[in-house]
Parts: C-alpha cells; sequence; structure tokens
C-alpha cells in the first residue's frame, strides 16, 4: 500500500494546529511565556505546511517557496521558546536570520539548482535544531538522565534533514529520484512524529519545573525566605556529608529572639513579624554564601557554617551586635531587639542532631546566663549510642542538661 505524500503533509499541518493551539490554551492557564513561543511556532509552522500544499497548483512557484519562510521562523520560535524557558531573552536577529536566508536563496538561486536550495533549507532548519538542543543541554539544574529526551528529539530532526543530502553524493545517479521519494516520505513522517514528541518534551520540562517550584516552596518559610526546618535539615545534611568527605569540622548555631511574646503582646503580631523580618535578613547578611540558614520555630532560628567553632563565635558576635544595634521602632516606640545564640561545633562525621542538642544546651545558658549574649560549646566524637542518647535530649527538659566546655561572650 503506497502513501500519499499530501495526505500525510495535511495530517502534520492538523497535528501541529491542534498542538499549537493546546499550548496557547496551556500557556494562557498556566501563565508560562514559553509555552505561548511554542504555541506561536506550531501554527505558523503548521500555516507554512499548507500554504506550501494548497498554493502550489495556483501561484508562481517563487512566491510559495518565499512564503515558506515562514516555517524558517517557526524553528526559530522553537530556539527562542527554550531560551525564554530558561530564563533569557528573546534572540530576535537569530530569529529572523535563518528566514532571510531561505529567501535571499530562492531569489538569487536558478532553478537548475534547486537541490541546492533543498540543501540550504534543510540546513537552516538544521541548525535551529542544533541550537535547540544545544540550549536545553545548557540547562545545568537537571540530571543527564533528565536531559537526554528534550536534546535527543531536536538532534533527531536535524539528523533526518541533513541524512540524505550528505548521502546524495553516496547515491547513483539513477536511483537519486527514487531515493528522493523515499526521504520525503521519511520526512512527512518524522514532522508528525517531531511535533509530537516536541510536545512530550515540553510539557515534561514544565512538568519538572513545576514539581521543583512546589519542592522548593515547600522548603522555604513564606515570611522570611529562608529555609524552614524540613529545608533546613535536608540541605544541612547534605553540607555535613560533603565536608565529612573532606575532613573538614562544621558548627552548628541556635539563636533565640530575647523577649519576642512581649514584643507580640505590646505591639501586636504584626510588629512581632517585621522583627523576624528584620532578624532573617541580619542573618542573611552577617554570614557567608557557603552558610545555610533556617527560621526552625516561631522566633527560633539556626545555622550551619562548615567552619571551625571560633569562626563561628566571630560570626554569631557579629549577628548579635547587627541586631542589637538595627535601632527598630514601632510608632516612635523603640523596640529592644537582642538574641540569644548557642553555637556547636565537631568533627566532620557528626550527625545533624547531636550538634542542634548540644547548640540548643549551649542556648539555654545563654539565656540563663543574661540573655543578650554568645554561649559555645565542643563536641568530641560520639559512638552511635551516644549520639542517640544526646539528640535525644533536645526533647527533655532543658533543666536537666549541663554545657560542657562553654565559652561566654555578651553584652
Amino acid at each position: 500500500m503506497s502513501l500519499d505524500f499530501s495526505t500525510l503533509f495535511l495530517v502534520a499541518t492538523l497535528i501541529c494546529t491542534l498542538l499549537g493551539g493546546m499550548l496557547l490554551y496551556f500557556g494562557r492557564h498556566e501563565k508560562i511565556r514559553a509555552l505561548h513561543w511554542w504555541g506561536c511556532a506550531y501554527l505558523l509552522g503548521a500555516a507554512a505546511v499548507a500554504q506550501w500544499q494548497f498554493l502550489s497548483p495556483h501561484v508562481p512557484e517563487i512566491v510559495v517557496l518565499s512564503l515558506a519562510s515562514a516555517g524558517f521562523i517557526a524553528c526559530g520560535m522553537v530556539w527562542n521558546a527554550a531560551r525564554v524557558f530558561h530564563g533569557l531573552k528573546p534572540n530576535w536577529p537569530g530569529l529572523v536570520l535563518g528566514a532571510l536566508a531561505w529567501v535571499a536563496a530562492v531569489v538569487s538561486l536558478p532553478d537548475e539548482l534547486a537541490s541546492l536550495r533543498v540543501a540550504i533549507g534543510a540546513g537552516i532548519v538544521a541548525i535551529y535544531a542544533a541550537l535547540t538542543a544545544g540550549q536545553l543541554f545548557a540547562e545545568r539544574r537537571k540530571t543527564m538522565k533528565r536531559q537526554w529526551p528534550a536534546m535527543l528529539v531536536p538532534l533527531l530532526h536535524g539528523t533526518v534533514l541533513m541524512l540524505p543530502i550528505v548521502l546524495a553524493e553516496l547515491l547513483p545517479t539513477q536511483r537519486a529520484g527514487a531515493s528522493n521519494n523515499v526521504w520525503v516520505l521519511i520526512f512527512a513522517i518524522e514532522l508528525v512524529l517531531y511535533a509530537v514528541g516536541t510536545v512530550f518534551v515540553i510539557f515534561m520540562l514544565v512538568s519538572e519545573r513545576t514539581v521543583r517550584a512546589h519542592k522548593t516552596a515547600a522548603s522555604l518559610d513564606p515570611l522570611t525566605g529562608l529555609f524552614n526546618r524540613r529545608g533546613f535539615s535536608e540541605a544541612t545534611a547534605r553540607m555535613i556529608e560533603r565536608e565529612a568527605e573532606a575532613g573538614r569540622p562544621v558548627t552548628v548555631m541556635i539563636f533565640d529572639l530575647d523577649h519576642f511574646k512581649s514584643i507580640n503582646d505590646r505591639f501586636g503580631h504584626p510588629a512581632g513579624d517585621e522583627v523576624i523580618k528584620l532578624f532573617a535578613s541580619i542573618v542573611s547578611g552577617s554570614l557567608r554564601m557557603s552558610d545555610l540558614c533556617g527560621r526552625i520555630g516561631g522566633e527560633e532560628f539556626a545555622a550551619l557554617l562548615p567552619c571551625s567553632i571560633e569562626e563561628a563565635m566571630t560570626a554569631a558576635e557579629r549577628v548579635r551586635e547587627a541586631f542589637e544595634g538595627c535601632g527598630l521602632e514601632v510608632d516612635g516606640t523603640p523596640i529592644a531587639t537582642t538574641v540569644s545564640i548557642g553555637v556547636a561545633g565537631g568533627p566532620a562525621n557528626i550527625e545533624l542532631e547531636v550538634l542542634l542538642a548540644a547548640a540548643d544546651t549551649a542556648l539555654y545558658q545563654a539565656k540563663r546566663g543574661g540573655r543578650n549574649r554568645v554561649v559555645a560549646t565542643v563536641e568530641e566524637p560520639l559512638s552511635l549510642e551516644q549520639g542517640r542518647r544526646r539528640a535525644a535530649q533536645r526533647h527533655e527538659p532543658r533543666q536537666q542538661v549541663v554545657v560542657r566546655n562553654a565559652i561566654s561572650m555578651g553584652a
């Protein structure tokens, strides 16, 4: 059974139109700008194929070929959609450069060099396909396992276009006509598969980004923008593992805003929220980019620093002084902003819960010592059973805990 080329290209046109409309709908619904680019590219490509099929018998060939430049703009839009999806600006010159090169080839090359025009057109589409694949490959936030389908689809599309041109020199002259028919058939089928495969890749990328956004939102505190308890635990576990492999020590700090309940009682919860946001900004500005910090309770914050306890003590004192001297006022009334800080350092292979328990103990000592001060303790390497007992102490009454090797710094 033979397949009619016109029927295949008609099917491709209808599929592209349907998929383009679907992409535009979801782009509007989800407010994703890149989906608008992809949707318009599909519709423009469908229009280019349709005019080539339906206008060819009725208008001069040069007009049909010139109008086919819309298809190259559609290819440029697919590439720019990948750029927009990854947060880059559209490349407007690159969008139309392929179409201009095609029109120049159509106008300047005689009919005797029609095969050269075909080669130029295929080369333009292949270049856009390679640019699209390269843009998707440049996205470093995904693993290679998730990258390969996004890169493979445009690369295969470019390969199908260029392969007959590369093999043309190897085929005997008498078989050229039959070979061209075979490749036209293959290209028509591949065009349908490419349209469907590209939409699959698009929705895969959008789905992964949505999942990542929800996961990020679940790990952040909405008031301060810092990690919440869950996000802090996950991030610090990765850092402790990385530092342990390098044999470097880590230090944990726990911050507790002094007399925070009285601030809420006197000035209201909005004022308390402002105090929490102010402290979060002070902590973020006082620590290094490599340090991790999060809000693990109402007025309780924590930080993990990949450094010695001496360096952490200096950073903690810097935070304490900055918060004390911030000069916050509500309706002209100054608010006393002080913080008590517990610091705990330990060897590279220490568990996070052990460090948090030790820092919590040091924090309690700082509050008993008059608040607005920094107290530190150094943890020695513990056995697994000792680590479990120490972590459990964090949930027991604080009066039962005694700080070892405490260092006190404060006002």
